[in-house]
């Protein structure tokens, strides 16, 4: 709880006086079918917002996954960060104190439920490295609410290629509890169709594919998914 409260004083510190550079929101739904841990066949509706601000950035994502044998899981994220320090014609384009909080439930189809709240304190950069539009790494320290705690490095990044728009995530954390150490690659590759329905937003559709090394650190556990994307920026 006391990471909680420092990430939400962090975050609202300046709030009086912040402006809003840029914001963006945006649905996708995913299907996919060699999901790992539970039932393999999985749709998944995702909400995501993200702003730039006078203070920093913020990211929100909430995922509503359903299983074709009617498991219930619902999952999210809430990844502020407050700006220390803005460079100009540097590598490292800006430093951060950053936070995430975690947040799931799970219900069985038996009625089996549970649920957990994780919270990550630590330190991100923007780098500057050419061709992408950004690439950010942040290294936390995670207060697990079930087991002993660990370190997470997360890194973030968007590229367009040829036409393409390729992003996504890579988390590494330290094992725990006798677990393993995990590895989760997730991105996206994705082209947009908006200008043949004449619309004003961006509407891609794609794939995603998921390289989960010792899923939630279980020792050799890996998911290997490839999910059909469909996703709406407005």
């Amino acid at each position: 709880m006391k990471y909680l409260m420092m990430i939400c004083l962090l975050t609202f510190s300046g709030l009086s006086q912040s402006e809003t550079f840029w914001s963006d929101y945006s649905v996708s739904l995913l299907k996919g079918s060699n999901y790992e841990v539970g039932d393999e066949n999985r749709t998944v509706l995702t909400f995501e917002y993200a702003s730039g601000t006078s203070w920093g950035d913020n990211f929100l994502f909430i995922d509503r996954l359903e299983s074709s044998n009617d498991d219930r899981e619902t999952y999210g994220e809430w990844s502020p960060r407050v700006s220390l320090k803005k460079f100009k014609d540097s590598f490292i384009k800006g430093v951060y104190v950053a936070g995430t909080l975690e947040m799931g439930s799970f219900t069985s189809a038996s009625g089996f439920g549970s649920g957990f709240n994780n919270y990550l304190l630590g330190a991100g950069v923007d780098l500057d490295i050419p061709g992408f539009n950004f690439f950010k790494v942040n290294v936390y320290h995670r207060n697990n609410e079930n087991g002993s705690n660990n370190y997470q490095t997360t890194l973030v990044w968007g590229l367009p290629i040829m036409g393409l728009y390729y992003d996504g995530f890579m988390d590494y954390a330290t094992s725990r509890d006798g677990g393993g150490t995990s590895m989760n690659l997730t991105s996206q590759l994705k082209y947009d169709v908006a200008p043949a329905f004449n619309l004003s937003s961006k509407l891609y559709v794609g794939i995603e594919y998921a390289f989960w090394q010792n899923k939630f650190g279980i020792k050799g556990v890996d998911e290997n998914n490839v999910n059909l994307l469909i996703k709406y920026h407005f």
